[in-house]
């Protein structure tokens, strides 16, 4: 038997253990064997190295199974060996969240930043539109504002009523052709007239017992009182002349229409509101049209309305046509005078929707067509315009009363007011009490 047969040492099963190529069961390794053939060299003493803290075992790979994960490597003072396995630094690599050597999220080679803060986000992102909101709305109001004509002076006015609990506004549409080419004169049939006149009034009560819309015939028969001109300041005493309503605004204006229309109501006029022809259509077109249930069709070759009976989207010449026929009715005026009302409790309800008011591409249009041609009194803002809109809206949804001007009979061709049933209707508004009166 040669020498290297009988190298080694034999277990107690008579098997050779050479002590070579097996690790070692216990906590530190075995040291170098001795080996015949070598000669061993005194050992160096090596310098001690700090201990390093114990590392807790990792935990297996996701979807790996218990036992198979990289066995836990000595460590500490003379092992003088650390495969950086048990820290998760393999090949210099961090050890990401996954485990040894797996990349952590975010893409290859990039660290993991902090989670975003949605909180902070949303916070910042409601103040940036809260800001752009406001700061567009009081760019709106400066900018409407200034388009409004403010030549009315209430103050002109004389001897006037007492106030009372709602706030009254007198509503009138003239027939002015401002600004008016003579190609739309002959589109619209407004004709080529000089000056203006009052081509419909009305009175418009916001009251919290509900809103009352009363419409005024201009051929009413009305005295002119005692006034001041608006223009010379002089006055004119009353002389008891008896005429049609539409003749005190071509005689001085709207301070003596208010005027005539406060002595023979008794009823105090708080604002003033003035529109013409071109700002009407406008004010149409820009909305895109106002839709109407017309009951009845009718045809006028002198305002050019030709409508069929059943609902339809009227443009601004077919509305202007609508609120101004009169000789297609047998009642004439006071039949236009409740299509006035009709059409005009229509156009609010639709102007005054959150997606004309909320919307900047159809509220700008609508407010630039007719706020330019809109004539008010000195104190009207634009708050009062708003509510004015929304009363008239509130009446065509049922939340108040339309009617017309109490008649009574006719003097001389002009509609005479029911005076007994005119006192109790302005006694009613002056203490915000619910309407009770009937009209035409």
């Amino acid at each position: 038997m040669s020498d290297w047969d009988g190298y080694g040492e034999r277990d107690a099963r008579g098997r050779r253990d050479d002590g070579y190529g097996r690790g070692s069961g216990q906590a530190q390794p075995d040291g170098a064997q001795r080996m015949r053939h070598v000669q061993r060299q005194p050992q160096q003493p090596q310098p001690q190295r700090p201990a390093r803290p114990p590392v807790p075992p990792q935990a297996p790979p996701p979807g790996g199974r218990p036992g198979r994960g990289v066995p836990q490597q000595a460590q500490g003072p003379g092992s003088g060996f650390d495969s950086g396995y048990n820290t998760g630094q393999v090949y210099g690599r961090p050890a990401g969240p996954g485990g040894p050597g797996q990349r952590p999220p975010g893409g290859p080679g990039r660290p993991q930043g902090p989670a975003p803060d949605w909180r902070k986000r949303i916070k910042i992102g409601s103040i940036a539109v809260v800001s752009v909101l406001l700061v567009t709305g009081i760019g709106t109001y400066f900018w409407a504002d200034s388009q409004v004509r403010r030549e009315v002076d209430l103050s002109k006015v004389i001897e006037r009523p007492k106030e009372g609990d709602c706030t009254t506004y007198l509503i009138v549409g003239s027939d002015s052709r401002e600004g008016m080419s003579d190609e739309e004169k002959k589109k619209l049939h407004t004709g080529s007239a000089e000056g203006k006149r009052t081509d419909s009034m009305m009175i418009l009560a916001k009251c919290s017992s509900g809103n009352t819309m009363i419409s005024l015939p201009r051929d009413s028969d009305v005295e002119i009182p005692s006034f001041v001109g608006s223009q010379s300041g002089k006055k004119f005493p009353s002389q008891g002349r008896r005429v049609k309503l539409n003749a005190a605004y071509a005689e001085d204006g709207p301070e003596l229409l208010v005027r005539t229309v406060e002595f023979n109501t008794g009823l105090r006029i708080d604002h003033y509101a003035e529109i013409g022809f071109a700002g009407f259509a406008n004010i149409v077109d820009a909305l895109g049209g106002v839709e109407l249930d017309i009951e009845q069709g009718f045809k006028d070759e002198k305002s050019g309305a030709d409508f069929k009976a059943g609902k339809q989207t009227l443009n601004g010449e077919q509305s202007l046509a609508f609120v101004r026929t009169r000789y297609a009715f047998a009642e004439s005026d006071l039949q236009r005078t409740k299509n006035q009302q009709k059409f005009l409790s229509a156009l609010a309800s639709q102007a005054a929707t959150p997606g004309t008011v909320l919307n900047p591409f159809s509220l700008y249009p609508v407010m630039g067509a007719g706020l330019d041609t809109l004539i008010v009194d000195k104190d009207m803002g634009l708050w009062d315009m708003g509510q004015m809109f929304f009363a008239m809206k509130g009446i065509s949804g049922g939340e108040g009363v339309s009617m017309n001007m109490p008649i009574s009979g006719q003097r001389g061709g002009n509609l005479v007011w029911d005076k007994a049933k005119v006192q109790q209707l302005v006694k009613e508004i002056q203490n915000d009490q619910k309407v009770t009166v009937k009209g035409q």
